[in-house]
Order: structure tokens, then sequence, then C-alpha cells
């Protein structure tokens, strides 16, 4: 059938038996952007203005200089004029009042405050170190500024800021250090290049050497912002000489209880399992997975859907590598995420368990031995389109690589009534990934000589009229699928009237030429 060269960006993803080896399982491709990305990938990319749990009183940082109505008086002339000078009181309100300017929620003047050419100017003061609040202040008016677009965090590098900053870790006065580790994040989250270049600036052993049983939580929340920022991107992914090195820590802050570190640690693991399968095995040898799967049960949204996502990427990977999943008691958390009451997480459980349904017979049947096939049919039947998208193709990979007996149980399931009035979609995508799973059944129908009963049986269902429907579809490509169906199963052969019991252990045709239980 032509459906097997329909979504090709989905399908070359893809494997199992029977088919091309690299198809079948789905990694994390453009064409479901929607599904792929959750809003905290958008939103916390950079952070202008959070709450340092080290950051002294704000009237202790200032007293010694000026009041803080002064300083908030300040024109951006004056901050110009103030930062250039040679007098440490001055360089002090002109850093504070730039930071203050820039720490507004609505339109910060990043860009006014980059033309005053005074970055340059910022950077000198990190390394002042006999003035830690003139450094303070300078180094929050940075990250400000990285926290702004590309251009603004470009400004910031080619300043020389990554290095200053990186030496500020080891401050010994923690709100500096953690103002740094702020820093650092916000050029991290801007992409791959400017990660690559910290990570050459051997930023990672430099966060690294602050993690111990005394740094306090609120710093631990930031650092491990931080670490997951520099596990981010792909195309390239980051080194994995850089990996390894985060690894061993992020385990640790995996097993801490702040619901913080452990979101930021679930997506950092998250990204760095969205690979190949090399890149998914330096995880999962960490032995990690257990305590992911563990955390799929958190009562925290935040904490359990990176973890889904981590768990979802791993089982886009090899057999060897699901199966772990599976071992770890995945298949015993499911079904309640496939319930759960947030969409966003049923379809990503739905995604999860279509990757399971993409491996070898025996990961099949574990899935029908979990009861999980009510769970994927009561999505099919009542999700919303996102997640029916999804359970759609568990049923094609399940199809595809499971037994005759499994496909009958499939069938038996309801599956094969749902994905047959999903044919009414628009998406001419979900269609033809509908019409590959009734021409996979068709084709363990035809193993045990059942094609007809099978045709009758869906004839029933008002699936003969829906796919004859499609041969009239604006898409080609679903037209050839259709078409060819109706040629090769249907024909010109009149179909009698049946009655059909899905629910049934067999499905008995009450008409005069089929007087046995239909075996399939």
């Amino acid at each position: 059938m032509p459906t097997k060269n329909v979504t090709d960006e989905r399908l070359s993803k893809f494997k199992n038996k029977g088919k091309d080896p690299t198809k079948l399982r789905e990694k994390r491709i453009s064409e479901c952007v929607e599904l792929r990305k959750a809003q905290k990938h958008d939103s916390f990319l950079k952070r202008r203005n959070i709450t340092l749990s080290s950051l002294p009183d704000e009237d202790a940082l200032s007293t010694d200089y000026t009041s803080n109505e002064m300083v908030a008086s300040l024109s951006i002339e004056e901050i110009i004029r103030d930062v250039n000078s040679d007098c440490r009181e001055s360089q002090t309100r002109g850093c504070q009042a730039a930071r203050k300017l820039l720490s507004q929620e609505r339109n910060p003047p990043l860009k006014e405050i980059i033309d005053a050419n005074v970055l340059s100017r910022f950077v000198s003061f990190l390394g002042m170190y006999d003035e830690p609040t003139l450094q303070f202040e300078a180094a929050w008016a940075l990250t400000n500024v990285a926290s702004g677009t590309s251009w603004h965090t470009q400004q910031v590098v080619e300043n020389g800021a990554v290095p200053a900053f990186i030496s500020l870790l080891s401050s010994p006065l923690l709100h500096i250090s953690e103002q740094a580790v702020w820093a650092l994040g916000n050029i991290a989250g801007d992409g791959p290049a400017y990660r690559d270049v910290l990570i050459e600036c051997n930023v990672i052993p430099a966060l690294l050497g602050r993690i111990s049983p005394d740094t306090p939580v609120g710093y631990l929340r930031n650092l491990t912002w931080t670490l997951s920022n520099l596990c981010r991107n792909k195309n390239p992914c980051p080194p994995l000489s850089a990996v390894q090195q985060m690894l061993p820590s992020l385990i640790q802050l995996l097993h801490l209880g702040d619901k913080d570190i452990l979101s930021d640690t679930c997506w950092a693991i998250s990204y760095l399992s969205d690979g190949d399968n090399d890149r998914i095995d330096v995880v999962v040898r960490t032995g990690i997975v257990p305590r992911l799967v563990e955390l799929l049960s958190h009562k925290q949204l935040c904490v359990m859907t990176p973890a889904l996502r981590a768990i979802g990427n791993i089982v886009s990977g090899s057999d060897v590598q699901t199966q772990m999943v599976v071992d770890a008691g995945v298949l015993n958390v499911l079904p309640e995420l496939m319930r759960h009451p947030k969409a966003s997480v049923q379809k990503e459980a739905a995604w999860t368990l279509s990757n399971i349904a993409a491996g070898p017979c025996k990961q099949i049947q574990q899935l029908i031995d979990s009861g999980l096939l009510p769970s994927l049919v009561d999505q099919l039947i009542n999700g919303d389109f996102k997640t029916q998208r999804e359970a759609v193709w568990a049923v094609t990979n399940f199809t595809s690589g499971g037994t005759v007996e499994q496909v009958v149980t499939l069938v038996r399931s309801g599956a094969l009534e749902a994905i047959i009035n999903l044919l009414q979609v628009k998406d001419a995508k979900v269609i033809l990934v509908i019409l590959e799973a009734i021409n996979n059944i068709f084709m363990a129908a035809e193993k045990m000589g059942e094609t007809e009963k099978l045709s009758l049986l869906i004839e029933e269902l008002g699936g003969l009229d829906r796919i004859e429907m499609l041969q009239n579809h604006d898409n080609d490509m679903v037209y050839q699928a259709a078409h060819n169906l109706i040629e090769k199963y249907f024909g010109d052969a009149e179909i009698e009237e049946v009655k059909v019991n899905t629910k049934e252990d067999t499905f008995v045709f009450n008409t005069p030429d089929v007087k046995r239980a239909f075996e399939f």
C-alpha cells in the first residue's frame, strides 16, 4: 500500500520486523512540534527577574553609596557618566541604576544600555573583588542584558563576560557566585553555539564544584536550571564528554526532594535522551531509569511532565533500551497517565505507548498484559485530537509488529471500530496512518484465511462507506490508499448484511454463508 510512503519524516524514524529496521519508533521531529514542545521551553530559556536565595537585603547593597531614590532617578546619560567615572561610589551608583532599569518588566532599555558602550565597563567591574557591591551590581546588570534576544546575549559575550563570570563562580560571597550562575544560565540558554562556548571555557567543572551538602536549596535551584540549559539544544547536541561530566551530578540532584530541582533535572535528562541510540545509551547506563519511572507518579505536574518526556525519549531508542524502561515498571504507571486530567499528559503517555508498541511482539504482549488496551481505545474515542493522533500511531505500530493473535486481541478490544470512526478527520496524514493499520489487520487476517469475514466486519462498522468516500479525497495519497484497500479486499462482490458483536471473545456472523465463529 502507498501509505508506507506517507509521513516520510516520521516513518523514517521507526523500526520493527517486516519493515526497514530504522522505522517504527518515533524520535522528536518537527512534524509534531505542538506535542514536542512544552511551554516551559519557550518561557524559561532565559530569566531576568528571579530571586537569588543568597541575596543580601537591598539596603545592605547600597547604603554605603547612595539612596535608592537617587539611584532610581538617574537617566541613561547620568548612568553613562557615573559608570565611566573613576570614582567607585559613582561607578556603583551607575551600575545599580542600570541594573534597576534593566529589571523593568516591560520594555527594559537593553539596546540603549548596549549603545551607551558601558558593557565593557561592567565586565571590567566583575574582576573587582575588593569592591563586592560594584562587582555584584555589574554582574546583575549584565545578567539582565543576557536575558534578552540572541543579539543582546551576543553583546555580553563579545565584551568578554564569559571568562569573567566563570571566575566569579568561585567567589566566597554566595550571592555573587549565584549571580554568576544565573548569568551563565542565560548565556547557555541562548542556543548551542554559546552553550558550547561555555563548555569549552570549562564552565561545567566550575559549576559542579559549587554542589555540596551545604549548598542552599535556592542556590541549587538556579544551578540546576543552568545545568539544564547546558544540556539543551540539538544541531549539534552537547559534546558527549560534557554530558558524561554532568550526568553523575544530575543523578544526585534527581534524588533530592525539592520540586524545582527535580523539574529542571528531569528536563536536563529529557534533553540528553533526545538523540540517537548512542546518546540514549549514555543516559540509561547510569542506572537512572528506575528513578525516572518513579517520578512519573510525582504529585507535581512540573516534575512528572519532564520525567514522562525523558521516558518517552528513551523508549524511542533500541529494543534493549525500551525493555529497561518496561522492566522498571513503566507499564504499571502508563494507564493512570493515559487517564490524566491534563490532555498534554495524555498525549505524551500515548506517544510513549506508541513507541513501546513499535517493539517486538514480546513488548507488545507486555502492553496487552498490563491492561493498556482499554486506555488506548478510550483515547481513540474520547481523547483530544493530538492524543488521538498518537493513539492511532500506537495502533499502527501494534499491527505492524504484533503476532496474528495479538492483532486479534487488539481488534477485539474495540480499536478497529475506534480507528474506523476516525477516518472522518480532516488530517490526511492521520487518515493514511489509519488506512495503514487497516491494511496491516487485513494482512493478519490473510494468514488465517479470514479476509472475507474481516471485510464483513469492517462493512458492519461503517468502515466500507468511509473508505469509499475517501476515494473522493483531495489528497492523492489518501485516494490511492483507499482505492487499493477497496480493490484488494472488498472487490465488486455484494457484502451481505451481518450482525457483529465486537465486544465478545469471537465475532459471530449470522449470515447464510458464514455459520461458524469468526476466528480472527
